[in-house]
């Protein structure tokens, strides 16, 4: 297949566009390595996939729809992971205009390409953060998510609404993918996994919100790449059984749609992951607890039913093992002796 990835820059689009290159297909890579993070890191992302005989590289932002158009009339690619997008939650708290921008306009040039290109397959990510105030668990993809806590997840909400209208109105087949605290080596430095190891490392606090009683799904790399190309294979068709007078919300009578939760199945503590990566690290972390953050939630656990039923996947990898390698990709990366 000719794939076209967005966010190749980023933490998990970098992952799956290498993961797509090393099984033989021919990737085009969009990104427009803004500076919300270390864009040193982005770089040496890409530099991983221009590596790659068969990878084309596009510095392009999502908001131009015509030089997105361009891309797609020049490359013609069969199917699409659209993974660009503004992340973090508290981010969102101060800069709301910039998930508005990246999250619903950019995804909509790329809904609007789709449509005027005849995409296979538009497989694009979303986020357990939609589950927003709910707190029945494991979170299902047949729960109800109309109660966001933060702008990103209402804009990740959007972007599943968008989808299903685009499919329905223009026959294009979608898989939203709902990720779980992804980590893992190259990950983003303002995710709590590497925020920690530079601090732990450092001698420095790192801070634990809600006192530390906070537990997530977390994800390793890994299993989340293996869940996107799987998805990626497997277009999703009108569901028969989907009856109107009740809505599933994870699938679609109308349109060719689906979505899938991919997390790793348990809700562990935070304070056993930090445990976790001390052990690691050989190093005790200093804590400095605090409330809560706006827009948090306290829990994420997934259900991965419909993962393993549909895609016979189900993410396995331990944070032990997980987290590890991290560390061993972390002191690699800057240089530092354990």
């Amino acid at each position: 297949m000719k794939v076209l990835v967005t966010g190749s820059a980023g933490f998990i689009g970098n992952h799956v566009a290498l993961r797509l290159l090393t099984a033989g297909h021919d990737v085009i890579g969009i990104d427009n390595l803004n500076p919300y993070y270390d864009v040193g890191l982005k770089r040496a992302r890409v530099a991983r996939l221009t590596a790659q005989e068969n990878y084309t590289d596009q510095k392009i932002d999502l908001t131009n729809q015509a030089a997105l158009d361009k891309v797609f009339e020049a490359q013609k690619p069969d199917r699409i992971v659209h993974l660009a997008a503004q992340a973090g939650v508290r981010h969102s708290l101060n800069a709301p205009r910039d998930y508005i921008d990246a999250n619903i306009s950019g995804f909509l040039n790329i809904l609007e390409a789709c449509r005027n290109h005849g995409t296979e397959h538009l497989v694009y990510a979303s986020t357990s953060s939609v589950y927003g105030a709910n707190t029945a668990m494991p979170f299902s993809e047949h729960h109800g998510t109309n109660h966001p806590k933060s702008l990103y997840a209402a804009t990740k909400k959007a972007n599943e609404l968008m989808a299903h209208s685009y499919s329905h109105l223009f026959d294009i087949p979608v898989t939203g993918l709902r990720f779980f605290t992804v980590y893992g080596p190259w990950g983003r430095p303002d995710m709590a996994l590497f925020k920690f190891t530079q601090a732990i490392l450092k001698g420095e606090p790192i801070d634990l919100y809600n006192n530390g009683n906070m537990k997530r799904d977390f994800t390793y790399i890994d299993d989340i790449v293996e869940g996107v190309v799987r998805a990626l294979g497997k277009a999703p068709d009108i569901d028969p059984a989907w009856n109107s007078d009740q809505p599933d919300p994870a699938t679609s009578g109308l349109a060719r749609y689906r979505v899938y939760n991919i997390g790793n199945n348990q809700s562990i503590e935070l304070m056993k992951y930090v445990e976790v990566l001390e052990k690691c690290l050989g190093k005790e972390a200093q804590k400095n607890f605090m409330a809560m953050q706006p827009g948090d939630v306290d829990a994420s656990w997934a259900s991965t039913e419909d993962l393993a039923q549909d895609l016979g996947y189900s993410p396995t990898t331990t944070i032990e093992d997980g987290i590890q390698k991290f560390v061993d990709w972390y002191l690699e990366y800057f240089e530092i002796k354990p």
